[in-house]
């Protein structure tokens, strides 16, 4: 990405979750920064772009698993990061142009391309906040949100990939729950969360300084650990497992490992 057309807000000398995910992804919108952190994670978890690439093929696959069985039409995705193929959007509305999307991010580089990109069908209707999932009441309290959802109905909350950059000292369940809370019954909830149950000691240590010395946070967690953001909410078959086993597409014949791929997902239903 050229530094010189940098949009207002943005440091391109630090590295930004979003930005490192698309690097990983073979994405161009990144700059030195997060291409330097993301390179320093390789090294301790060399699979991590397999990863990336199959977090996002559980999201796809649950967005489809949400509009088609479940008939979810209304999906708030926070932590969206930058728009590539196969948007929640664009798989919803494929199901039916109706669906109404809002995408939550913090970096003003997703904000500039979403708002760009990431266009409803005329039935339906999409919209972007600025906002973290570190301030769930500020997104609950966001107009736009209400113009756009209703949420005395059913909402389908996407939290992929965005979990783990809440720490313990963020609270990071009482975060998520905030948002479960505002859910009416019948909603879901769709969550990944990177897991070390499959690192040895020495690769989580060269991972975890990596994102020291980046300055992103990042908390690893276990099934129990990631368990802990569905408490009291019905898990849809076939549980918590990793994203690679969650509906396949196909057999797992030849494909990454969970330990690959090292991230926990689930879908679950808010009764």
């Amino acid at each position: 990405m050229n530094t010189e057309r940098v949009p207002r807000g943005i440091d391109p000398t630090k590295p930004h979750p979003a930005r490192r995910y698309n690097y990983w992804l073979g994405g161009k919108d990144n700059f030195e920064s997060d291409r330097v952190s993301g390179e320093a994670v390789a090294l301790g978890f060399p699979t991590i772009r397999i990863a990336a690439i199959e977090n996002r093929r559980f999201m796809q696959r649950a967005v489809r698993y949400l509009a088609e069985e479940a008939g979810i039409r209304q999906f708030l995705d926070v932590g969206t990061g930058l728009p590539s193929a196969g948007n929640v959007h664009e798989i919803a509305q494929e199901i039916d142009p109706a669906s109404r999307i809002v995408y939550v991010d913090n970096d003003p580089i997703v904000l500039v391309h979403a708002r760009a990109l990431l266009t409803s069908s005329p039935q339906g209707a999409t919209a972007y906040l600025d906002s973290d999932l570190r301030e769930p009441e500020r997104i609950l309290a966001d107009p736009v949100l209400h113009r756009t959802l209703d949420l005395s109905r059913p909402v389908a909350l996407m939290l992929i990939a965005i979990t783990h950059f809440l720490t313990d000292e963020d609270d990071a369940y009482g975060k998520v729950r905030t948002l479960v809370d505002a859910l009416a019954p019948g909603s879901f909830v769709a969550v990944t969360n990177a897991t070390a149950d499959h690192l040895t000691p020495e690769e989580r240590e060269t991972v975890e300084e990596a994102n020291r010395r980046s300055g992103i946070p990042f908390r690893n967690r276990s099934r129990e650990e990631f368990a802990r953001f569905l408490d009291g909410l019905e898990l849809v078959e076939p549980g918590i497992g990793s994203v690679i086993e969650w509906r396949p597409d196909a057999v797992l014949e030849n494909g990454p490992t969970p330990a690959q791929v090292s991230m926990y997902g689930a879908v679950a239903r808010v009764p």
